[in-house]
């Protein structure tokens, strides 16, 4: 008698066909698959079902062509980690597409590179999402950063290199995306503690650079963009306390005086507004406690020299910005850079949404560049 197949062999094998609609109609089956498991406390997904689901999703994803149908279909399977209706489940989920993507980035071509770039995007933002969802609950937050720590950061990982620096250079942009709003400057720094951590303790040079620009940077590339957020959160706060006040008091003329202030408002935003034009999303950091916290890490005997040296540079700039001085937007004349400085050399302008590299004709009150 012929053995009857799991599920998730089944699911597998339609997803990955090369017929578009029967891809479709599993992916559709696949939800209220996952949606009716879930509601069973008794019968949830086990790491090896998931990750013959993720093969089959991954090649899903393969067998698609045409760039907005690539992009649907990664939401689509983003998005179904809000199926699973456990938070365990749902970080079980994200390790299961990990391992898929560690097992089998080697093997994508470039041609086909970039839609995965987009599903492991799309995959963090929901992941976010969901941990927004659960009001950003202290457990759950250190369940993901320890999964992501063991799956992607320590040596015995073996995460693919190249995947490794993709997460590391989305991983704020998302993470700002979903929760900026909500977020506070304690819980950033929970956030990117695996980071600090592995940038004091890494002998790979690579992935340390890698956290070095993508993390560290980009805190100090945003710091303008988010002290100006904080003001206008400030400004707005004591607005709406003036207004509450004038209520009370029954005061209704003060046209004259609003208007005084709207011309002060108009030179503020002519001096921000090369600031403001294309600026998304960024996150609020204590930028002493972030000091700190590296100085502690740096200080260890622990930590490889070379690392400790570049770490405290790091350290350097965002003491300096704790008390309010901006990196120097020109390099000293008479600091040179090292090799292994190369990558600071390089620093790309950071504008909030997408990097933006300047020109050798912009203007020099627009870089912001930093000798580490």
């Amino acid at each position: 008698m012929a053995s009857i197949r799991e599920p998730e062999v089944q699911f597998a094998q339609r997803l990955a066909s090369n017929e578009r609609p029967i891809r479709s109609k599993a992916l559709k089956k696949l939800r209220k698959y996952i949606n009716a498991r879930s509601q069973r406390a008794s019968d949830g997904f086990t790491g090896d079902e998931l990750l013959k689901l993720w093969k089959g999703l991954f090649y899903c994803l393969w067998m698609q062509d045409k760039p907005l149908l690539q992009e649907e279909l990664s939401k689509q399977i983003s998005t179904l980690i809000h199926s699973f209706n456990d938070t365990d489940k749902q970080l079980l989920y994200l390790e299961s597409f990990l391992l898929t993507f560690k097992r089998e980035w080697t093997g994508i071509d470039r041609l086909r590179m970039d839609k995965f770039f987009q599903l492991v995007r799309f995959v963090f933002r929901q992941t976010f999402e969901a941990l927004k969802r659960k009001n950003w609950e202290s457990s759950a937050v250190s369940k993901f950063l320890e999964m992501l720590t063991a799956q992607l950061l320590q040596s015995s990982s073996e995460a693919p290199c190249g995947l490794q620096l993709h997460i590391l250079d989305l991983y704020l942009t998302e993470l700002a995306t979903v929760g900026s709003a909500e977020l506070t400057a304690d819980q950033n720094l929970t956030f990117i503690d695996p980071f600090c951590k592995t940038a004091a303790k890494t002998k790979n040079q690579t992935l340390f650079s890698a956290i070095c620009r993508s993390i560290f940077s980009t805190i100090i590339d945003q710091a303008p963009f988010a002290i100006e957020d904080l003001m206008k959160e400030v400004k707005a706060a004591e607005a709406s306390e003036e207004d509450e006040t004038q209520i009370k008091a029954g005061k209704s003329s003060e046209e004259e005086e609003e208007e005084d202030d709207d011309d002060d408002d108009d030179h503020l935003e002519e001096d921000t507004e090369l600031l403001s034009d294309d600026i998304g999303p960024v996150l609020q950091f204590d930028y002493a406690a972030l000091a700190d916290k590296l100085f502690e890490l740096a200080r260890r005997n622990s930590t490889p020299g070379q690392n400790r040296q570049r770490l405290y540079k790091v350290i350097k700039v965002l003491r300096d910005l704790s008390e309010g001085v901006f990196p120097e937007s020109e390099y000293p004349e008479e600091v040179s850079t090292d090799e292994d400085d190369e990558m600071f050399g390089s620093r790309r302008r950071m504008k909030r949404g997408r990097g933006h590299v300047e020109g050798p004709e912009a203007p020099a009150a627009k870089k912001s560049k930093v000798c580490w």
